[in-house]
């Protein structure tokens, strides 16, 4: 299980420069990605492409981009941009935002959602092979474009799903899912059994499974979990987070976060990796002094 970091799931804006260096500390931290959330502040594309450029051999992928407001002929343009500025170390993660986003805050229709996703992915993937696109879907209507980047290469794509449709869509079309806000046993029994099972109906190789989860090492679990509660509240009122709550009998968002000591802390990652997570993306909450270091530099040793 490959091992790394989420920068932008407190959604405290930082500063361009600042996001560099945390993505930069990553990297000498040892570990093997840094993945960034595109809320309603800097492009998380963008800012990944200038990392690339001030990093040497950490992955960087977006967790995750919005499909409905970006058309997947642009998506495709920008992101083998992104692959051929980071030198082949981006992973472009997609996926539908919320019907509350997309229809109140962009005023764009949210019906069939799953419909939307697979004529995408039909736009999206050839392009991103270098292959010339046509495609006359219900959605999108495509002909004779390609994108030629001189040394950009397929991206990994992976695609948030947590709903059994959505999870057939990520493993048939794309190379895995990214998920947030998933415990344990939904992983097991829900995301990733579904998931390689997509896959295998379509002839693909093993997914990846990319899980997200807010992590704090500290001696004070209490008064982390007290402190995680209003940040990740939000969670437990989008309708495909509530019900992937419900699916693991968890009551409230904190109570999927990985909060302890080294050793407690340890053993959560560990059932992870036996459970079939590929990428842990771990999005560190700095809620008292020393946190974040201490956080980062557990998640660099730890034996994955």
């Amino acid at each position: 299980m490959r091992i790394g970091v989420m920068i932008g799931a407190d959604r405290a804006p930082h500063p361009f420069d600042e996001l560099i260096a945390m993505i930069r500390d990553v990297e000498d931290a040892g570990l093997d990605s840094a993945w960034m959330a595109n809320i309603r502040a800097h492009d998380a594309i963008v800012t990944l492409t200038v990392a690339g450029r001030e990093t040497r051999r950490i992955r960087l992928g977006t967790a995750v981009t919005p499909t409905f407001p970006r058309h997947p002929v642009a998506l495709a343009q920008q992101a083998l941009t992104a692959v051929a500025a980071t030198g082949g170390r981006f992973t472009l993660g997609i996926g539908l935002s919320h019907r509350p986003v997309i229809e109140n805050g962009y005023g764009i229709s949210y019906d069939h959602p799953a419909r939307h996703m697979r004529e995408y992915l039909d736009v999206l993937m050839p392009l991103l092979a270098g292959e010339t696109v046509n495609v006359d879907g219900e959605v999108f209507r495509v002909h004779d474009i390609a994108i030629d980047v001189p040394g950009a290469q397929r991206p990994p794509v992976v695609v948030a799903a947590l709903g059994p449709v959505m999870l057939g869509i990520a493993g048939s079309l794309a190379d895995g899912t990214n998920t947030w806000m998933v415990g344990p046993h939904t992983m097991a029994d829900h995301i990733v059994r579904r998931l390689h099972r997509a896959a295998a109906a379509a002839g693909r190789r093993d997914p990846l499974v990319v899980g997200g989860f807010p992590i704090v090492i500290t001696d004070d679990r209490d008064a982390a979990r007290a402190a995680l509660a209003e940040p990740l509240a939000i969670y437990g009122k989008l309708p495909s987070y509530r019900a992937m709550l419900e699916r693991e009998g968890a009551e409230h968002p904190v109570d999927l976060a990985l909060v302890g000591d080294e050793r407690a802390v340890g053993v959560q990652l560990q059932r992870l990796r036996d459970i079939g997570v590929t990428d842990f993306m771990g999005a560190i909450f700095d809620v008292e002094e020393g946190t974040r270091r201490r956080t980062l530099e557990f998640l660099s040793c730890f034996d994955a």
